[in-house]
């Protein structure tokens, strides 16, 4: 199993995840916040064109995340898998729906040779949820749009192979930025975004035994640093900090593959 983002923060989020089983390889999209044109651009960077994709999987209805969603999908014939709130949330443009699956966002459910768990998140969405893969021998933990940490949450992403964690913003920096009061409270609460420390505090209370690949997304551009992220994850890991990839908004991450 590999993945790769292809771009994170607040101007657009799209990560690949592909596997190989007995039934031959399966790559799907999870969220897509950039147009078609854009994605194909994105994706060519990793060798892959939108028609290797098999699906696209919907984290939640904002716009950074779900944009380029309908679109892609009509294009490129593509199956979308979201929970029931994010869809009723999301604007679908006009033509021809594309099919599109209903998931619980409690129970597994497999994509060819990828198993896919969504787990429910607190943030400020209709029905948010983040997601595990696994290709029966490793598991990616993807977690990134949460106000807050759950004990699911941590029994989720205990153990994975490798994990996508938000490190969006230094408490500090956003505290001190120009964004208005009522934006950085939405950003700080409950149901906003981790900080570095939030996202350190989660790492350091997880199973690490097992993990390969540690990526830090969705940092915001005004308030956080990749130094302040890789320091924070870095403690938490006992690790270089250079060891940390970090997933950008216009470069996203290079294949990251778990052996």
């Amino acid at each position: 199993m590999r993945f790769a983002s292809l771009g994170s923060g607040s101007r657009g989020n799209a990560l690949v995840v592909e596997a190989d089983g007995n039934g031959g390889r399966t790559r799907v999209l999870l969220d897509c916040g950039f147009g078609p044109r854009e994605l194909a651009l994105r994706l060519a960077r990793l060798g892959l064109a939108p028609d290797d994709l098999d699906a696209i999987l919907v984290t939640h209805e904002h716009s950074d995340h779900s944009a380029g969603v309908y679109k892609c999908a009509r294009r490129h014939r593509l199956e979308i898998f979201l929970t029931h709130g994010t869809q009723a949330a999301m604007p679908r443009g006009r033509g021809e729906p594309p099919p599109t699956r209903i998931i619980d966002s409690h129970a597994e459910f497999a994509i060819g040779a990828l198993k896919i768990h969504p787990f429910p998140v607190p943030h400020d969405a209709r029905e948010p949820v983040q997601f595990v893969f696994s290709d029966r021998r490793h598991r990616l933990g993807v977690l990134t749009d949460t106000g807050g940490v759950t004990p699911h949450i941590l029994a989720m992403l205990d153990a994975c192979d490798a994990l996508v964690l938000e490190c969006n913003h230094d408490s500090e920096m956003l505290s001190r930025g120009a964004y208005p009061r009522h934006l950085k409270q939405r950003i700080a609460g409950r149901f906003g975004h981790l900080d570095n420390q939030a996202a350190a505090r989660l790492l350091a209370a997880l199973d690490r035994s097992r993990l390969q690949h540690l990526v830090a997304a969705h940092l915001s551009e005004q308030n956080n640093t990749p130094q302040l992220a890789r320091a924070a994850l870095a403690g938490a890991a006992v690790c270089a900090e250079d060891w940390i990839v970090i997933a950008s908004q216009e470069e996203g991450s290079p294949w990251c593959e778990l052996r």
